[in-house]
């Protein structure tokens, strides 16, 4: 069963953010990370369907839109944005993260 995430921003207490590493900063560094592999993710899907419709005679005057095209768009444009999926898989532990470790300097 898929989770329900929601599309507009809602309010976070931050130590509930800051409580899976100890630390905010942290915390916000993996959200991070994580949206921004979400959101190449989707700009890749997205580009491949869109893919389908490109025609080599279009050009910058003669673009050609159907309405196909047009739904594909429309669905994306609906999808919760990547910070809130990060956020959303954070909360419930679905993120899998490691601290790289530190070389002694001896």
């Amino acid at each position: 069963m898929t989770k329900k995430i929601p599309v507009n921003t809602i309010t976070r207490d931050l130590c509930d953010i800051a409580a899976p590493t100890g630390n905010i900063y942290e915390s916000v560094v993996i959200l991070s990370k994580r949206a921004n592999q979400i959101a190449i993710a989707e700009k890749k899907e997205l580009t491949r369907k869109l893919e389908d419709f490109k025609n080599d005679r279009d050009t910058m005057e003669e673009v050609f839109e159907n309405r196909e095209q047009i739904e594909i768009s429309k669905f994306y444009e609906k999808q919760p944005k990547p910070a809130l999926v990060a956020i959303s898989e954070f909360e419930d532990g679905d993120i899998y993260w490691r601290m790289a470790r530190k070389e002694d300097e001896e």
